[in-house]
């Protein structure tokens, strides 16, 4: 075998091994009554949810160092979410104001949540970004729109809290998502929806763009790459 032929393989093996080491489903795991949002991966609430990773990029190589873990949990309620971001430089929003929806979040440092429950039309889901500092939007996707970032006017109701530690260089943000906002069914064990989760880091010349799902293409819209998340009884 050629050197050429050693080298892709080689590279080929890398990236799919990306990909497959991470489950195909992302649990949340119920939980009795609602709480307010933690950010401490080491609460109790915390403590009982599994982890997904996103680590990849838009095309699956690895991303070790940005390796981004994500947990969920659910009451009769809510969603919830934690995202747990290393990074090396923040890129921020000059004079952040957390109690208003900031559009176009997306070009700061940010962590998004991709979610559909409608599994007729994947092209239709929802978008919640969270910022280090605190900032939110929450977007109504609808992919077949000239503009789908016109979703932006929706409001879903969910809840936000965000914190940086800068000793570890690590940042930490938790979203609560009224299941009213996301689906038509009441929430039940079993009941699962088409996510996906993502990450920006960086100002835009070393920007990183990170993922659960590599989507494969340019955008981070490529609902056909969405994987799963199912609502479960017990961890």
């Amino acid at each position: 075998m050629n050197r050429f032929a050693v080298t892709f393989l080689l590279l080929t093996t890398s990236v799919t091994y990306s990909q497959d080491r991470n489950p195909e489903k992302f649990k949340s795991v119920y939980e009795r009554q609602d709480v307010s949002l933690q950010t401490n991966p080491k609460s109790q609430f915390w403590r009982g949810a599994p982890s997904v990773y996103a680590e990849v990029d838009t095309q699956g190589n690895a991303l070790p160092s940005y390796r981004t873990e994500i947990r969920s949990r659910w009451t009769k309620e809510n969603l919830y979410l934690l995202y747990i971001c290393p990074y090396e430089e923040l890129y921020l929003k000059p004079a952040p104001d957390p109690g208003l929806e900031t559009n176009r979040l997306w070009n700061w440092d940010v962590a998004e949540l991709f979610i559909g429950s409608d599994a007729h039309n994947i092209r239709r889901y929802k978008e919640f970004e969270i910022s280090p500092q605190g900032e939110w939007i929450d977007l109504d996707i609808d992919l077949d729109l000239p503009d789908h970032t016109v979703g932006w006017k929706w409001n879903s109701g969910f809840k936000v809290a965000a914190r940086i530690d800068p000793k570890t260089k690590t940042w930490y943000g938790a979203m609560r998502i009224p299941f009213g906002a996301i689906d038509q069914r009441p929430p039940a064990p079993g009941n699962t929806f088409r996510v996906n989760l993502f990450r920006t880091q960086g100002p835009p010349a070393r920007q990183k763009q990170i993922a659960w799902k590599a989507p494969l293409t340019d955008t981070f819209h490529t609902p056909e790459r969405f994987g799963e998340l199912e609502l479960v009884r017990h961890k």
